[in-house]
């Protein structure tokens, strides 16, 4: 199976090819700026134009927003926009290109009503504080064979921290070929690269690939499955909170630069910018590390792995839980599990927002019509069934596709189901009617409705 997979290797550089990195990353947002200030004119003189009364005929050419037609006006102006061009790769000025092009099809599509999600604003120019990055699609790309460098166009041989043996192994058995390759500067002060590749994927076959999982994330555990294990919440950044604020008091001591009166900061600050940076990615690696356990250990497991469609932006509105969810990183657990089943053969369901999962009782079907918060124990009025609420969540997610037979191996879908109406005693059953499990499921299972994404 092929599929197009990132590797990521921390680098251990010179200080002579730090020198040279940050010239390429610059070089690409000068690229990006000039083109971007480019753009902004035309608009701007099309807009004078139609208030002279001009017929839309007869206005400036809109320029062609493609990479490669924003790559073929900067080699026009190159010579008399930056002479100091042939510093740096030409693909640093190409990826400065190919991200404006990408940002401004986002803005008009967005615009348009052809993309989904939040409104895309205009492009924005990048400041000297913006991510550094800089990406490489043609050139000398390689790794070396002594499995400690890399080769880039124009960087040359660069000692990587780490082994490339995994990446080494699929280029040397000829079921791997890189695409391209990102050069990026992270959170704690760390020089990477990551490689885009095409990789013939042979992973093992699944332990259980009948089996049908369902996963209810919260903050307390970071997942409940219905198999009725509880996966601990790392808190990574609640665990860090207190050298964070004290590592963040250090640095409010210190003398900060000041850009407009052109005074750099201390070297106090300096140090004191770094060890909160390391501080952060070292939160950020703790939780990476927990999600790619779980996600990875319930992809090559089961067949059927069932979610819900969390809003996790509106969660985020509450203030007394937006940081907690925020560490939980709900969205994060489901984009993994979507390209790893995909990758294994296996299916990722996605539960209808709208569904009652914690409000369903999972031994006889009845739907309460509230249920705070704070009650962390479901009890069910009907059948007497008593679990922890998060387990009973679960086991709703799991029971919504018993029955149906799963097509399309490694794709994701959708179950949606309208909620059932509740009696006024919030029973969840209609008045003078028995609870009937059974009844309850068929009634599921027919208005269940599977949607390939």
């Amino acid at each position: 199976m092929a599929v197009t997979q990132a590797y990521r290797f921390a680098l251990d550089p010179r200080p002579d090819q730090v020198e040279a990195f940050l010239s390429h990353c610059g070089g690409r947002r000068f690229a990006f700026n000039h083109m971007l200030a480019l753009v902004k004119a035309n608009l701007s003189q099309r807009d004078a134009e139609r208030s002279y009364g001009l017929a839309e005929t007869d206005l400036t050419m809109v320029p062609d927003w493609s990479a490669y037609g924003l790559r073929k006006l900067w080699n026009r102006r190159k010579a008399a926009a930056a002479p100091w061009w042939r510093e740096n790769s030409k693909e640093a000025y190409a990826s400065g290109c190919a991200d404006l092009a990408a940002a401004l099809r986002n803005w008009t599509e967005s615009r348009n009503g052809r993309r989904a999600g939040r409104p895309v604003a205009f492009p924005r120019f990048k400041s000297r504080r913006s991510r550094l990055s800089c990406g490489f699609t043609t050139g000398i790309i390689r790794i070396e064979p002594d499995r400690r460098h890399v080769t880039l166009p124009k960087l040359g041989s660069i000692r990587t921290h780490e082994s490339t043996r995994k990446l080494a192994r699929h280029l040397d058995r000829g079921t791997g070929r890189i695409l391209s390759a990102t050069l990026s500067l992270g959170r704690g002060g760390r020089w990477f690269v990551s490689f885009t590749c095409e990789i013939e994927r042979a992973d093992k076959p699944l332990k259980r690939p009948a089996a049908v999982v369902g996963v209810d994330l919260g903050i307390k555990n970071l997942a409940v499955l219905s198999t009725g294990e509880s996966v601990p919440n790392p808190r990574s950044l609640e665990e860090a909170r207190q050298q964070l604020r004290r590592s963040s008091r250090r640095l409010a001591r210190r003398r900060a630069p000041d850009p407009k009166a052109g005074i750099p900061g201390s070297g106090r600050w300096e140090r004191a910018r770094r060890d909160l940076n390391r501080l952060h990615a070292k939160v950020a690696n703790r939780r990476a590390d927990a999600m790619h356990k779980l996600t990875t250990r319930l992809a090559s497991t089961f067949g059927t792995i069932v979610v819900e469609d969390l809003h996790a932006a509106g969660m985020l509105k509450n203030r007394r839980l937006a940081r907690h969810i925020a560490d939980a990183s709900f969205g994060e657990v489901r984009r993994q599990l979507a390209y790893k089943t995909a990758w294994r053969g296996g299916n990722l369901v996605v539960a209808d927002r709208w569904l009652p999962s914690s409000k369903t009782c999972s031994g006889c079907g009845a739907v309460k019509a509230k249920l705070r918060l704070s009650e962390r124990t479901y009890r069910c009025g009907h059948c007497g069934l008593v679990v922890d609420r998060d387990l009973n969540a679960a086991r709703n997610l799991a029971n919504l596709i018993a029955g149906f037979d799963l097509e399309l191996p490694g794709e994701e879908k959708t179950a949606r189901q309208k909620p059932r109406k509740t009696s006024p005693a919030g029973s969840g059953i209609a008045a003078g009617r028995p609870p009937d499990r059974e009844a309850n499921a068929d009634t599921a299972r027919r208005r269940l409705d599977f949607r390939v994404l």
